[in-house]
């Protein structure tokens, strides 16, 4: 299977990476609607597809590993320096601009505390509480940071799958044990306050990283099955999508979002599930040379710039409807403001990109006139 190596590069990653900032805003775009207190039944519609779009931390973090694991093949440390001076551009110093916009312009935003000293405010910028959405920051960079690990891991498994399935079950009871104590003791128990920050640490996703490793590694025999298989996996999606519904609503009334977390055991194969399909899907993408696959590589190019700066958006998006007051039912209210919270941050992803590059193409041809 090499067709993720043309098509403008895109590659069951890139469609990953695509799905999961979309789900992603739509996440906040309900968590904003629920804090509006909505009637009881459309409590239940937004936070079952709340529940639907749970998946998108999961996939974005299969989705980098896939693609990095593919874009460098047999990669060891001596690659380590190039990689982190590429990352720190695309990702890195997009995360510090941020961080700093909505701690300075929208500290409202901000989780579990507020600074009110320049050590709260240090604090606030590195552990992911300067808006609803940046946790993942936190734990994300940790993947790049590790990234040495995985290919590793990519190398160790070449030619032997025995060993790829043994290193997945292995996560598999690591990962289970990992929710497992946060179900017992952080959920909704006597750690909670104490250990909010569990979602900020890399081996709460360790799983999916592992899994999109092993998948490029082992793609030649693992693409066939899973489009042979699709139908299976849709079956296995929905009985698993009820179960998680299921547990969700069991808290009782009003449905509340944080009673949706990642971290359940049930989470890790709904998750699992949900990424298989969307695997599986690219790969008919791929197979039949879809259209869509250069427009499917640009979204994923410009996905995180865009998931950094869309809460920032819907915010405003969101002050706008309550200032003009319209008076507009929810069901024109949330598709309306998916699709300008899409636009608008990808617009800004795409128009920042292009200013940064005319700035520094400038700013060389200064240089270059000043030296000569």
């Amino acid at each position: 299977m090499q067709q993720s190596n043309n098509l403008a590069g895109a590659d069951i990653g890139d469609f990953e990476k695509m799905m999961a900032v979309f789900a992603v805003i739509i996440q906040s775009v309900i968590s904003f609607v629920m804090n509006t207190n909505p009637p009881i039944g459309q409590q239940f519609f937004f936070g079952g597809i709340y529940e639907t779009v749970k998946f998108s931390a999961p996939a974005f973090i299969f989705g980098i590993l896939y693609s990095t694991t593919r874009t460098h093949p047999q990669a060891s440390i001596l690659e380590y320096p190039q990689f982190i001076h590429n990352r720190w551009h695309i990702l890195f110093v997009p995360t510090i601009w941020w961080t700093f916009i909505y701690l300075l312009f929208l500290p409202q935003l901000q989780q579990h505390y507020h600074y009110h000293n320049w050590q709260g405010f240090c604090w606030q910028f590195i552990n992911g509480n300067a808006a609803p959405h940046l946790w993942y920051n936190t734990m994300m960079l940790q993947f790049i940071i590790l990234m040495p690990l995985f290919w590793w891991l990519a190398r160790l498994v070449t030619h032997h799958p025995h060993r790829a399935i043994s290193i997945f079950c292995l996560t598999l009871l690591l990962e289970g044990f990992w929710f497992y104590s946060y179900d017992l003791q952080i959920f909704h128990g006597p750690l909670k306050e104490q250990f909010y920050f569990f979602d900020r640490l890399f081996v709460s996703f360790l799983i999916y990283a592992v899994a999109g490793t092993l998948l490029w590694q082992f793609r030649s025999q693992l693409a066939p099955f899973l489009m042979h298989h699709w139908l299976m996996q849709v079956i296995l999606w929905l009985i698993l999508f009820y179960i998680v519904t299921i547990n969700f609503f069991s808290y009782g009334l009003p449905v509340k979002l944080t009673n949706a977390p990642y971290y359940l055991p049930s989470m890790i194969f709904y998750n699992l599930a949900t990424i298989s399909l969307i695997a599986t899907l690219m790969l008919n993408f791929q197979k039949n040379h879809n259209q869509w696959l250069p427009l499917i590589h640009w979204v994923a190019l410009y996905a995180y710039r865009a998931y950094l700066s869309h809460v920032f958006w819907l915010y405003w998006c969101w002050q706008l409807l309550n200032h003009l007051r319209l008076h507009l039912s929810l069901a024109i209210i949330f598709p309306s403001l998916v699709f300008l919270t899409i636009i608008l941050s990808f617009l800004s992803a795409y128009g920042l990109h292009l200013l940064w590059t005319i700035i520094k193409d400038q700013t060389n041809l200064l240089i270059g006139v000043i030296k000569s």
